[in-house]
């Protein structure tokens, strides 16, 4: 029977406790990436129901509800980026 190497224990610990930390990080990245791509799929639709909204009631010109969408996109955009970093 082999004795026990106190060496092999310390050096099979230096391998793999580094690999923990790593992987719960890789996995909150992950669901960080997730969120923010959520946010904006559902900014996508809701700036589509602004503009549809916008030419709707016809209270603006087609190029001012079209910059009305890129803003409603554009903050989803900064929701999304807030999320992940």
């Amino acid at each position: 029977m082999r004795k026990w190497n106190p060496r092999l224990a310390v050096l099979m610990a230096a391998l793999v406790l580094p690999v923990v930390p790593a992987t719960v990080f890789a996995t909150e990245q992950a669901q960080q990436r997730r969120e923010g791509r959520d946010v904006r799929q559902d900014t996508r639709q809701g700036s589509r129901e602004t503009k549809q909204d916008c030419r709707a009631n016809d209270q603006k010109s087609n190029p001012q509800c079209r910059q009305d969408k890129r803003q409603t996109k554009q903050q989803g955009r900064e929701t999304a980026r807030d999320i992940k970093y």
